[in-house]
């Protein structure tokens, strides 16, 4: 969401005609949207686009120290509420989750004409509530989650096999690069669960299919002038190439998801061990049953593996690298989740998704990782429906909110210590991660909570219980706990990677062993 200097530029150079435009309109009566909340200045036209910088996140933050954690910003021509504290979170979100339960169309969306897209990030209403119902019940319920643990397993021990064979065949000071491992590991397994094959059935190769999603995302949370910048912004999105990228992007997307959904059509087809996403929205496009604001088409289920790929692929795998990267700092930490479990373990050779929920301090890692390391720093932006009132300020409807969830996962009202990787924090705490705790909300809450929290966690466990199981992480040669960059990404994302990749030397535990003895 950062604004980029170019666009600045181009903006600039529009910025007389516009003026001359406006001065021609009448004045806007405001006198009605008393007591709004707090606002830091801003500019003219753009109004406080300036202030976002590269990190969002960060500044924003900043920003709400100032003037509160309700504060009020015009991002051009949006009306945007930005939300940093628990008891303003729990207010939009429960007490008024229906008021503010729309959501507007991502700022790339508003440029391009592909359907499915418009689908992915449609407002509230009969439609959404029908397509919420399927992705619950069929597509992300506790029994379908389970249903696919062996091939989260079967992945997982891909992954495994791969860092050993890395590890047999090259030096034993040697880094592997634990950034694309996981990377690698998530989309396969999202890739597997939504179509029912590998990357090579797939027509895309990984680098290839993460290289898509991954600019699919910078797209779509890109700045995009249409949205802000009234009258003359298209003309803005297409000097900078924004339209373009977005067309060329999103064009490859639509054609990977239509030969999907074409092989399954397939007479052909290989019978699958298990139902994969495509097959259960394909019964409902040929029942036509359930929906009672549209029918299903494949333009539905597009927009169905958009969210899939947006919401799964970048964000379980962030959380692990984060969560690998915060325990290599911390050695001690990292024996500590070490022993756990290979205690539990003992000599079976493999941690499997049955042994979690034994793995009490691995759990706490990842609560603590989401805490203070949020895939998704922002939740995706609201827009509210009707008046109400946060903290006694007015919010009025079409207002964008976004909740910095970045910035309450650090608020030291609600945290001790907040900027340290304490995982002992959740050690017999209620505060979980499913939408009730609003000191806490890597998922969000309310209708808009994201639906596929059992499926990121337990692929996050499993992977994150192997990697500790099978191997001693050793830091490259001449490099020490403080060297390791913690730097979150700075550029256009979805999501908040960190900056570097991560390149740790694994050492199998069962050389340890031999060694010791």
């Amino acid at each position: 969401m950062a604004l980029d200097a170019s666009v600045l530029l181009l903006f600039l150079l529009l910025l007389l005609p516009l003026l001359c435009f406006m001065k021609k309109k009448p004045k806007v009566d405001c006198v009605q949207k008393k007591n709004l909340p707090p606002a830091p200045p801003k500019l003219p036209i753009i109004g406080n686009l300036h202030q976002l910088g590269a990190l969002p996140h960060q500044s924003l933050c900043k920003l709400a120290k100032k003037y509160g954690p309700v504060m009020f910003l015009q991002l051009g021509s949006v009306p945007t509420l930005i939300i940093s504290s628990a008891e303003a979170a729990r207010v939009v979100l429960k007490t008024n989750d229906l008021n503010s339960c729309s959501r507007p169309p991502l700022a790339g969306a508003r440029i391009l004409t592909y359907n499915y897209l418009d689908l992915a990030f449609v407002a509230y209403g009969d439609y959404w509530r029908e397509m919420r119902k399927i992705c619950v019940s069929e597509l992300f319920s506790a029994k379908k989650v389970l249903s696919y643990r062996s091939i989260r397993e079967e992945q997982v021990d891909s992954l495994i096999n791969s860092i050993s064979e890395l590890s047999e065949s090259s030096s034993s000071s040697t880094p592997v690069n634990l950034t694309e491992k996981l990377f690698s590991l998530t989309a396969s397994v999202i890739l597997r669960i939504a179509f029912g094959t590998s990357f090579q059935g797939s027509g895309f190769d990984r680098y290839r299919f993460h290289e898509v999603v991954h600019d699919a995302e910078a797209m779509l949370a890109s700045f995009s002038a249409t949205q802000f910048i009234p009258y003359v912004g298209w003309i803005i999105d297409r000097l900078s190439g924004l339209h373009q990228r977005l067309g060329r992007t999103f064009k490859e997307l639509d054609r990977f998801f239509q030969h999907v959904i074409d092989n399954h059509l397939s007479s052909g087809r290989t019978q699958q061990d298990h139902e994969d996403i495509i097959d259960v929205l394909l019964k409902f496009v040929k029942e036509q049953t359930g929906f009672a604001a549209a029918t299903i088409s494949h333009e539905n289920i597009k927009a169905v593996l958009l969210n899939v790929f947006l919401g799964g692929v970048d964000t379980g795998a962030i959380t692990m690298i984060w969560a690998m990267a915060e325990l290599a700092k911390n050695p001690k930490l990292m024996k500590k989740a070490q022993d756990e479990v290979r205690d539990c373990i003992g000599n079976k050779g493999k941690v499997g998704e049955t042994d979690i929920d034994q793995l009490q301090y691995l759990k706490m890692i990842v609560k603590e990782t989401l805490r203070l390391h949020p895939p998704a720093a922002f939740l995706l932006p609201r827009e509210t429906i009707s008046h109400f009132k946060v903290n006694g300020y007015e919010v009025y409807p079409k207002t964008t909110i976004q909740i910095n969830a970045w910035a309450i996962g650090r608020d030291p009202e609600y945290w001790k210590n907040p900027e340290e990787f304490i995982p002992e924090r959740f050690n017999d705490s209620p505060i979980d991660f499913k939408g009730q705790h609003f000191e806490f909300l890597p998922f969000g809450s309310g209708r808009r909570i994201c639906p596929g929290i059992t499926m990121a966690t337990t692929i996050v466990e499993l992977g994150l219980a192997n990697l500790l199981y099978w191997f001693d992480w050793k830091l490259p040669d001449g490099m020490k706990e403080e060297d390791i960059n913690m730097e979150e990404e700075a550029g256009i994302s979805l999501t908040i990677s960190k900056k570097t990749a991560l390149n740790l030397v694994p050492v199998k535990y069962s050389e340890v062993q031999q060694k010791i003895a």
